[in-house]
């Protein structure tokens, strides 16, 4: 098999990240991806000019568009529309983030296509939900996900500018979340033979992402406050520097039980019975002296050299603070499946995995992202035969 949705065909109208994004996890799963572009193309295909990429490649939409086939159709135009108005006629799903009044507007609304199809999955990607005063409110991820929803704030330090998001953050994780209820109401279509309407928002999404806190205040009144390094109330939950400038998380949730490991880490025996250090609430009430004793001792010795004490307490966790370089450079990350080969005519292209496998109905990419409009007569001819048979 091709992967755990080989034979489902899938119909996308996406643009920029989100859609595509979805579609582009359902083609790795191996979905028959139907990629509807306008004549001048997804807006997606100008990331690499945005990146100043000067070598003909666009690393963002070639992740999110492998193994998937362009056709060019003019929506604004009654032929562009009854066409992909044929190709949705017998799709299983249908994944979309243009905005709902476009869509209505263009017939391609759920109402309209499952009145054709009652079996179609209809996905939908918003910005901010399909009612309320913002409906129909265009977004991007950085709006409805990173600054709206609360992530951005939560991430800013007291006094400091809120941080910029990295690209796709919230598209790539609303999209995981639409492609798995597509996969849920696909199921749900063998039990019921109906297709449905599943949705998110970007918004959605974003205050999911922070539920920790969201939730924290929602049952409490209470905010969680943000960290700061120098006074965390637990030690052993900090990020600290080692010599070589390499910077690592100490990740001790349980305060208890990764005390003494750290203690036995940094060869300070003697904190286990010091009254300033050895309760958990002691530790708390000193914590800018501690965090700054640690901060001399991580600074005597380079990361390499704290990796081979780290080994030897099996109750101390902790984690490098990898640059891209060191993601790359990670033979876990490697062994992880965090990198898959995607087939590019004569040779292959390495590129990031998406995040989830099947071992008993394993996917592999196909192909490359296709070239605008790449496969327009070949789905053309397809249609034509259908109408034939």
């Amino acid at each position: 098999m091709a992967g755990p949705v080989e034979g489902i065909r899938v119909v996308e109208l996406g643009v920029w990240v989100a859609g595509p994004a979805t579609a582009g996890i359902l083609a790795d799963w191996g979905a028959d991806v139907v990629k509807i572009e306008p004549p001048t193309g997804d807006p997606g295909r100008t990331f690499g000019r945005m990146l100043g990429c000067d070598l003909g490649v666009n690393p963002p939409f070639e992740m999110d568009n492998r193994s998937k086939r362009s056709i060019v159709l003019d929506l604004t135009t009654e032929t562009g529309r009854d066409t992909a108005l044929e190709l949705l006629s017998d799709a299983d799903v249908f994944v979309t983030n243009v905005r709902p009044e476009a869509l209505r507007r263009l017939g391609l609304d759920f109402e309209s296509l499952s009145a054709h199809n009652p079996r179609l999955v209809y996905g939908l990607i918003t910005g901010y939900g399909e009612t309320g005063p913002d409906a129909d409110r265009a977004a991007y991820d950085v709006a409805a996900f990173w600054a709206r929803a609360g992530v951005a704030h939560l991430l800013t330090q007291p006094g400091a500018t809120p941080p910029f998001q990295r690209g796709g953050m919230g598209d790539h994780s609303a999209g995981m979340t639409l492609a798995a209820a597509v996969c849920a109401a696909l199921l749900a279509r063998e039990r019921t033979g109906t297709g449905q309407l599943v949705t998110t928002s970007l918004y959605r999404q974003g205050a999911y992402t922070v539920s920790f806190d969201l939730n924290t205040y929602l049952l409490t009144g209470q905010p969680i406050a943000v960290g700061q390094r120098e006074t965390m109330r637990n030690p052993c939950m900090n990020n600290y520097t080692a010599s070589d400038g390499r910077g690592f998380w100490i990740v001790g949730l349980e305060v208890d039980r990764h005390w003494p490991a750290l203690c036995r880490a940094v060869d300070r025996p003697e904190w286990l019975d010091d009254p300033q250090y050895r309760d958990p609430r002691n530790r708390a009430a000193n914590a800018v002296q501690l965090i700054a004793q640690l901060d001399e001792i991580f600074a005597t010795k380079s990361l390499a050299e704290w990796a081979d004490i780290f080994a030897e307490e099996p109750d101390f966790f902790w984690s490098p603070i990898n640059s891209l370089e060191d993601v790359v450079a990670d033979e876990q990350f490697h062994a992880a499946g965090g990198i898959v080969d995607v087939p590019d005519e004569q040779s292959s292209v390495p590129m990031v995995a998406t995040p989830a496998d099947f071992h008993g109905t394993p996917w592999a990419p196909r192909s490359a992202a296709p070239k605008l409009g790449q496969h327009t007569d070949e789905i053309l001819a397809e249609l034509s035969e259908r109408r034939r048979g």
